[in-house]
């Protein structure tokens, strides 16, 4: 049993959580491009008006939001469903990351990062759920990493909340399935974002946001559960995750220069 994609996002209602840079803000404005009606959500509200201003009437709603701030998930969701009546499709983008090794480690930060890549998309879920499930329709996307997939260099706290998001949207899927409600786990590879600038090794494989939402886009509306790019990178990671630990740890070590 394969779940259905959106053909064409012309006239959809597309909530984008994370819209004001990077992967988020491509997706955005490749919507837009698309005739989607589409609500913008961060805490940057003059990066989101000035997505917004490039749409057409009507066509985009800027909708303030801080993911650990649980009580603006609620004003936001009300301000969506009472302008457009329904969501057709919850993206969520945002996250937060920060290198942390063993040396470095810092619980703060830590328990920061899972605030907003795990329990923000879960907070988001929660709430458009029942009204996906009492109308049996609707499609939920969550940006999640390849880092989820295995333990790599300075990701002590962003690897793991990445894993987390893995399970959650396996454990999604697998309930929703049977429901009619689409479910797209998205795991890119590197991407040019204010996020990896922080980087300070060489990034395989790294494209530019607008490749990444383009790849997003295909995979929804082919009804994709597992979303990942660019191929080239994600397929090598995947097949590391079934190599003995030994094995792992050795070309990791080999090939990762950090």
């Amino acid at each position: 049993m394969k779940q259905m994609g959106i053909s064409s996002f012309s006239g959809k209602c597309i909530w984008i959580i994370g819209a004001s840079s990077g992967i988020g803000e491509a997706c955005a404005k490749l919507f837009i491009q698309q005739n989607a009606r589409v609500a913008l959500s961060s805490r940057r509200i003059d990066r989101l008006n000035a997505i917004a201003n490039k749409a057409k009437p009507n066509q985009a709603l800027v909708v303030p939001l801080d993911v650990t701030k649980d009580e603006q998930f609620a004003i936001a969701y009300e301000q969506i469903i009472n302008t457009w009546g329904e969501i057709d499709l919850l993206l969520f983008v945002s996250g937060v990351y920060a290198p942390l090794r063993a040396d470095n480690f810092d619980i703060d930060i830590a328990r920061q990062t899972i605030e907003a890549n795990l329990l923000g998309p879960m907070k988001a879920v929660a709430l458009v759920l029942p009204k996906m499930l009492k109308a049996q329709k609707g499609h939920i996307a969550i940006v999640g990493s390849v880092a989820g997939y295995s333990g790599l260099p300075k990701a002590l706290a962003y690897g793991p909340s990445k894993a987390a998001i893995i399970n959650f949207c396996e454990t999604l899927h697998y309930d929703l399935l049977p429901k009619g409600i689409g479910v797209h786990m998205i795991s890119p590879g590197f991407v040019a974002t204010e996020a990896t600038a922080q980087n300070d090794f060489e990034m395989p494989a790294l494209i530019s946001a607008e490749e990444a939402a383009s790849e997003i886009l295909k995979g929804i509306q082919e009804g994709e559960f597992d979303i990942h790019f660019p191929k080239r990178f994600s397929r090598f990671l995947k097949f590391l995750r079934i190599l003995p630990y030994p094995l792992y740890f050795w070309i990791v070590r080999r090939f990762v220069k950090i």
